[in-house]
């Protein structure tokens, strides 16, 4: 290749580059990366789950491909978190039935209280599966009703009946969140800031609540 004809070829690749659709780009690169993240949110608290799902739902909001990309929002972020949900409570059930039990298990019970894990029980033997819909839009609720659901040794299959709608429920919650903070402003970045603020407060409003109630 002559010194002439490379600067012509790089050129050429530059332009050809520049003809992929950044909108395109963004799904091919953001969706696997959304179902990921949440998913793994479904088995370690670190990740904020809700305020990701907000967010890839203000983005989708102001491209051109709506409402194609608010729904493949919801049904990436619904099928993750089922997936991240049905791999934590296996990996529960086998301490379970484990007779040393498994980290997984001791996990769960460290982050469920003995008084929400003795709620969880009641609504469980009220409701059914159907308290992991309530559970499932409640902060810090999911964790004590799947603890309570493990104790219970309910099968996989029955928990995954109830906590289908639940992960649909949840989806399509925080999708709503940041549908109103990209219809608020032009600017995708300050409806990912209201988004990311309202999800905040929403996980907040519970724990700070029962510190400044009577009693709590």
């Amino acid at each position: 290749m002559s010194a002439l004809s490379l600067p012509l070829s790089l050129s050429r690749l530059a332009e050809a580059a520049s003809q992929v659709p950044p909108e395109s780009t963004q799904q091919a690169i953001g969706y696997p990366t959304l179902f990921v993240l949440v998913a793994l949110g479904a088995l370690v608290p670190v990740i904020p789950t809700g305020a990701l799902v907000s967010t890839a739902a203000v983005v989708a909001f102001h491209q051109d491909s709506l409402p194609f990309g608010l729904l493949l929002v919801f049904g990436v972020s619904s099928l993750a978190a089922f997936a991240g949900d049905m791999a934590l409570y296996w990996l529960g059930r086998r301490g379970v039935r484990s007779r040393n039990g498994s980290r997984w298990l001791e996990a769960l019970r460290r982050r469920a209280t003995p008084e929400r894990l003795a709620q969880a029980q009641r609504k469980l033997d009220e409701n059914g599966v159907l308290v992991l819909v309530v559970s499932r839009l409640l902060p810090g609720g999911r964790i004590p009703v799947m603890l309570a659901c493990l104790l219970a040794e309910l099968p996989l299959r029955r928990f995954a009946r109830g906590d289908g709608p639940a992960c649909l429920a949840w989806a399509a919650t925080y999708g709503l969140i940041g549908i109103v903070g990209g219809s608020l402003f032009a600017e995708p970045w300050k409806g990912v800031a209201l988004a990311v603020a309202l999800t905040l407060l929403i996980s907040a409003a519970p724990p700070l609540w029962r510190r400044i109630r009577p009693g709590g």
